[in-house]
């Protein structure tokens, strides 16, 4: 059966279909779902429809008309913002009742602010940025972590549930201030794991037995599981997350720290070598090169792995 043979629940426009809006988008329209995309990169739009229909492309005029949500994932508050309120901006257009759903990596303090001038113009807004690659984007399995008034939670949720699985974690903002804070502890994790993988290996350990160790030991956390094999031992070094994005996670993450006056030593260490990394290896390289910027500093290499 075809998704627009399907029963329809609700009337969705979708801006930004990039690696992870794309098959979140395309979940939803799985769903019964109307779905309406926009990109300001027009090739995502042509392919979405390419393979959807002409019916799903969406003009920069037409944003949030008729729409029962708008559905953000896009690059970072500033453009959340400019959507919203800009020259044009979408809220002029909004009809009655409808929903604001944010899933950008955002800027919590800049979301309240959002927040409060959406309410004084009676819409609906929650954040509710996603956690996960993009096979978990495809196939429905994302952590969304929901922030905002629980009946606004409440309705976006079977919605959401398209996409992932959602954890609420509080009023609104607290989606970003989470998903900052969680991409803060995986950065570190991931850095400290890749200083291991450098010292073993030049001491003889297999970095293949090393991961295996750490899986099954205290060692474990998202890296070992899900990179070290997979885009560092293969140097494939292809995960789909730019390392621009990465660092602007945990810029956000430490700003939270520093406007509620929280010593953070390791969390501004972490982002200065992030933000170092992305100085010598460029800001579009995938987030997983920067164990080379480790390597660089040690002058060894972790040796290839075909497993």
């Amino acid at each position: 059966m075809q998704a627009h043979d399907k029963k329809i629940s609700s009337v969705v426009h979708f801006i930004g279909v990039g690696a992870m809006g794309g098959p979140m988008a395309q979940r939803l329209l799985e769903g019964g779902h109307v779905v309406r995309v926009f990109d300001s990169n027009p090739q995502r739009v042509e392919a979405f429809s390419a393979q959807h229909g002409k019916h799903t492309e969406l003009s920069l005029e037409q944003l949030g008309s008729e729409a029962d949500y708008v559905v953000m994932i896009l690059p970072n508050s500033g453009v959340v913002e400019e959507v919203l309120f800009g020259q044009n901006g979408l809220v002029s257009r909004l009809k009655k009742n409808a929903m604001i759903i944010d899933m950008t990596s955002g800027q919590p303090n800049m979301t309240l602010s959002m927040g409060q001038r959406l309410k004084a113009l009676n819409i609906l807004f929650i954040d509710a940025p996603v956690s996960g690659a993009v096979p978990r984007a495809q196939n429905g399995t994302l952590t969304i972590m929901t922030g905002g008034e629980a009946a606004s939670v409440d309705r976006a949720e079977p919605l959401l549930s398209r996409m992932g699985t959602v954890t609420r974690t509080g009023p609104l903002g607290s989606g970003h201030a989470m998903k900052a804070l969680n991409n803060l502890v995986s950065c570190a994790g991931y850095l400290i794991g890749i200083e291991a993988l450098i010292i073993g290996s030049k001491f003889g350990l297999d970095p293949t037995v090393m991961v295996d160790v750490l899986n099954s030991s205290t060692g474990m956390n998202n890296s070992t599981q899900k990179k070290f094999k997979q885009y560092v031992l293969s140097r494939k070094f292809d995960s789909g997350f730019p390392l621009h994005m990465m660092v602007k996670d945990i810029a956000i993450a430490m700003g939270l720290a520093r406007n509620l006056g929280v010593p953070a030593p390791f969390g501004n260490l972490c982002l200065d070598l992030w933000s170092g990394a992305k100085g010598v290896l460029g800001p579009n390289v995938d987030h997983t090169e920067v164990a080379r910027l480790s390597e660089q500093l040690a002058g060894w290499q972790i040796p290839e792995s075909e497993s």
